[in-house]
């Protein structure tokens, strides 16, 4: 039987495209998807109201860079795996998008650490 703490662990220092791509290799693999059930019931608004679909994709959008500029830096390089240049320059860039379509999840990570980091972060 596997070391289930060692499993933890060793995912717990994924980063965060690693963990999407570990995500998507488990869903081909295994038939199944990571997306929470929905729950099925009445919707508000009655019968004839038309149901908003949650949002599934989301744009990590850097809206201030913060006090901590080399840290943001990094944080950056981490979740997009870009070099030092284009991660300085996208940090500098009011407004940059730092992941597009990223799934719900590996978008809040992002935003997490962007934030841990110093900066200030939108999801869109």
């Amino acid at each position: 039987m596997a070391n289930i703490e060692k499993i933890a662990e060793d995912l717990g220092k994924l980063t965060v495209l690693e963990a999407a791509e570990l995500t998507k290799m488990l869903e081909e693999n295994w038939g199944v998807s990571a997306a929470a059930p929905m729950a099925v019931g009445v919707m508000p608004g009655g019968p004839g109201a038309e149901a908003e679909e949650e949002k599934t994709e989301f744009d990590v959008i850097l809206k201030d860079l913060g006090p901590k500029k080399i840290d943001v830096i990094k944080a950056i390089r981490q979740i997009t795996s870009l070099g030092l240049k284009d991660a300085k320059d996208l940090a500098e860039t009011v407004g940059g998008k730092v992941l597009e379509a990223a799934g719900k999840d590996a978008a809040q990570a992002a935003k997490a650490k962007l934030e841990a980091a110093g900066a200030e972060v939108a999801l869109e």
